[in-house]
């Protein structure tokens, strides 16, 4: 599962355009679906800020 740190995210959206599973969505705070999410990894390498991680089961 890919997490979000939110001091971290400027809201950029850069992850929301590259997430094949659409697994991201930017309200209040990032959120990431667990149900979609299949901790591909490619929006943890794309992000600008370093905000998004694999948690540590899925590394």
């Amino acid at each position: 599962m890919t997490i979000a740190d939110p001091e971290k995210c400027d809201e950029c959206g850069t992850c929301i355009s590259v997430c094949p599973h659409d697994a991201i969505v930017l309200g209040k705070v990032l959120r990431i679906s667990e149900d979609r999410c299949t901790s591909c990894g490619i929006c943890v390498n794309i992000c600008p800020f370093a905000a998004l991680s694999l948690t540590a089961k899925d590394k």
